[in-house]
């Protein structure tokens, strides 16, 4: 038999609720920075979006988004 969806495992509801309110601190924005332009420079589109977003999420104030 094969499952349409994966096997739900108990822990992982309480993984997941457990990471959205955890506080993850985000490095330095010049050290994000630093990755965007090494991402840009190798030609990373991912890397760079990723990178881009967080620089963004690190500099704005805490009332958008946290």
């Amino acid at each position: 038999m094969t499952a349409k969806w994966p096997v739900r495992r108990p822990t992982e509801h309480a993984a997941l609720r457990a990471v959205c309110r955890s506080a993850r601190p985000l490095p330095p924005v010049p050290a994000l920075m630093a990755a965007l332009v090494d991402a840009v420079d190798r030609s990373d589109r991912e890397g760079a979006c990723l990178a881009a977003h967080r620089v963004v999420r690190a500099a704005a104030p805490k009332e958008f988004g946290e």
